[in-house]
């Protein structure tokens, strides 16, 4: 039987195991770890989470080990785990929305290493608030090719008017997300995205695939625009990645990307070096909460 201990969160009693199994077996982190991560990363994470429907991707034998994603918020969550119902075809799920540090600990407790949240709050289920694409080398492709196709993006929306900003994905890729917080239909935040893709692969055929078929990814960059859908969650900022090392999502400045593809260094991050950078530059990713900017036509990218 799992040895369970209560640790006094924020004035609740979370109950937590296992602290010492080890999840990342390549640098010893262990589960004691990722919480400890997620408790020093949640004033900046939780208002990234706030409001916010979340899928979950759990490793209970650590990165090497079967995983599986939930949607469904665990019939044992404790009274306190705040839920949420988003409808489908046959009925309703009723998802975990972390809005707080308890649930934050919990979820980590249930070896959720990774956090992948909708791009609308639970209130307002058919707006989102971001656009967002996601970066997917196709090898030998790799996060510099990323890097360079995420600054023809910041290009293409500098010359819009509108601000971009970039984060790493924690995997193989980056994202780039550009903060609304104004009315928008996810039809037109998903045709504007689709639109810019093209344009992309337009412009640099050798470089860029707008198409989702892998066979024509190998040493491209595929610009996800499917992520801007109400079905869809994308990786938070600040959550780990189950990849061989605990790497982060994390938020960087277009000068970071331009000086790695400059100098050839790969842009990848794990928590000391995140709440090093957290120190020297704040939330990166503040402004993606509370920056107002619209939509122009798509009439505007020819």
């Amino acid at each position: 039987m799992k040895k369970k201990t209560l640790l006094e969160v924020d004035g609740v009693e979370v109950p937590v195991s296992s602290l010492d199994k080890v999840m990342y077996p390549k640098t010893g982190f262990t589960k004691g770890d990722v919480i400890h991560y997620y408790i020093q990363i949640a004033g900046h994470m939780l208002p990234h989470l706030k409001d916010r429907a979340l899928s979950l991707k759990r490793y209970p034998d650590g990165v090497d080990g079967f995983f599986f994603y939930e949607k469904q918020c665990p019939d044992h969550a404790p009274d306190w785990v705040k839920t949420t119902r988003v409808p489908k075809t046959d009925g309703s799920i009723d998802y975990c929305v972390a809005d707080a540090l308890p649930t934050l600990v919990w979820l980590a407790q249930l070896a959720n290493l990774e956090f992948h949240s909708f791009l609308h709050r639970a209130k307002a289920p058919k707006r989102p608030t971001v656009l967002a694409f996601d970066l997917d080398p196709g090898p030998p492709a790799d996060i510099l090719t990323c890097c360079k196709v995420g600054l023809m993006l910041k290009d293409l929306f500098d010359a819009l008017g509108l601000q971009s900003f970039p984060k790493t994905s924690g995997s193989k890729g980056m994202q780039v997300y550009v903060p609304l917080n104004t009315p928008v239909t996810y039809d037109r935040t998903k045709a504007f995205a689709q639109a810019v893709a093209q344009a992309l692969e337009a412009q640099c055929p050798d470089l860029v695939v707008s198409k989702m078929l892998k066979k024509l990814r190998d040493g491209k960059v595929f610009v996800d625009w499917s992520q801007n859908d109400d079905h869809k969650t994308t990786v938070n900022v600040y959550s780990l990645r189950a990849k061989e090392t605990p790497t982060v999502s994390t938020p960087v400045t277009w000068e970071e990307v331009a000086s790695a593809l400059k100098r050839k260094k790969p842009l990848s991050f794990e928590p000391k070096e995140v709440f090093k950078r957290l120190k020297k530059h704040g939330d990166l990713f503040a402004p993606v909460l509370t920056l107002k900017q619209k939509l122009p036509p798509i009439r505007s990218l020819a």
